[in-house]
């Protein structure tokens, strides 16, 4: 029987203003309105078909991701989070993040949010620079950024992300790192700082805009980590960078391979059954008219993690953590033994790409630059 790992819950809302042109997920222009409680009624029964799924768990983090979450009230959050809880465990410490983009009507909810029992608020920030808003599409303007985050300060949020993003078109790295510095000046206890890619099924990728050359993109890298390292904010993933304690739960599952239930409009979820032997990935109705329409069933794919994709899901995300993992976390999560994949990991760490000592396994600088090419190795 396999072991269980530690279980989250995210839970998707697939409604925003309008799309972003970098924006690969799965959000739609919300129109005339969103009918929130006939999503409540959905997410709640999606949630209770579902259950199984606990096997006893407690939830460890919750996360809400979009589209834009801050777009439906705190009362419907209120009344979510308390059907939830009457249905599942929640673990002491649980972490609940819902994004939110700064416009001035969601901002005015943060009190509200944080009462509902949300307690940590990722603000998708990406510039504090209005021109390369405009540019990303963004509906809020540099001034409406700090408004909001001054307003989540205010509203009791300690624990808070930012959502900032460099190499931008036309960005230079003295305008990457102004933008960093601004971030900074707010003391996050999180921030997300990522490069600017093409996503397939993007309006950037059917019309890519110029973007700064490789050099560029090396220099504003180099000089945003002694700037965020400074700042007391440590890389512990990739694109991830936190105060000691204050890394996100949550997405540190994901990158242990733990597992979570997803519920909401296409969301996905990757979860063991213990007695079936089995681990499973699921998604869920993607179109929100679709899923609001509950025809059956919210499910619309269930495939099995096979044995011989295990290594490659497992260090798919494991090797973005920057401290590394265990030994005997891979032989949990996977079930198989570590001798495996010894000989794969001596051959990376002869090409410099990892250090394997003892129990524990980690990526060098070159390998976290690297990490497609390590993966390789696992294909």
């Amino acid at each position: 029987m396999l072991e269980l790992p530690p279980l989250s819950l995210y839970i998707h809302v697939p409604w925003c203003v309008r799309k972003c042109p970098y924006c690969d997920f799965n959000s739609h222009a919300a129109g005339d309105g969103i009918p929130e409680q006939d999503y409540l009624d959905c997410l709640l029964e999606d949630f209770r078909a579902d259950r199984d799924y606990i096997q006893g768990r407690s939830l460890q983090s919750i996360f809400i991701g979009g589209g834009t979450p801050s777009l439906l009230s705190p009362e419907f959050y209120a009344r979510l989070l308390n059907e939830l809880g009457s249905q599942v465990s929640f673990a002491g410490g649980l972490e609940c993040t819902m994004e939110a983009n700064p416009g001035s009507a969601e901002t005015e909810r943060f009190a509200g949010y944080r009462d509902s029992g949300v307690n940590r608020l990722s603000l998708g920030i990406q510039s504090f620079d209005d021109r390369f808003l405009q540019t990303l599409g963004r509906i809020h303007n540099a001034g409406e950024a700090a408004h909001a985050i001054e307003a989540c300060q205010r509203a009791g949020f300690e624990n808070f992300n930012l959502d900032l993003m460099y190499g931008l078109p036309g960005q230079t790295p003295r305008q990457a790192l102004s933008d960093l510095r601004r971030a900074l000046q707010f003391a996050p206890t999180h921030l997300s700082w990522y490069q600017l890619t093409l996503e397939p099924n993007t309006a950037f990728y059917s019309r890519p805009p110029r973007l700064p050359e490789e050099e560029a993109i090396a220099t504003m890298m180099e000089a945003g980590l002694a700037l965020l390292d400074e700042a007391g904010l440590k890389r512990y993933e990739v694109s991830a960078y936190a105060r000691p304690g204050r890394q996100s739960l949550h997405n540190r599952n994901y990158w242990q391979f733990g597992d979570y239930i997803g519920i909401g409009a296409g969301a996905s979820g990757k979860l063991t059954l213990g007695s079936e032997n089995r681990r499973i990935r699921t998604r869920k109705t993607r179109q929100p008219s679709h899923y609001l329409a509950r025809s059956g069933t919210y499910l619309a794919e269930v495939s099995d993690i096979t044995p011989d994709s295990l290594d490659l899901e497992f260090f798919m995300n494991a090797l973005r953590l920057t401290d590394g993992f265990p030994t005997d976390l891979y032989e949990s999560r996977t079930g198989k033994s570590f001798s495996t994949v010894g000989k794969k990991l001596e051959y990376l760490h002869a090409e410099g790409m990892l250090l394997v000592t003892g129990n524990h396994v980690t990526p060098t600088d070159k390998g976290v630059l690297f990490t497609n090419t390590m993966l390789e190795q696992f294909l």
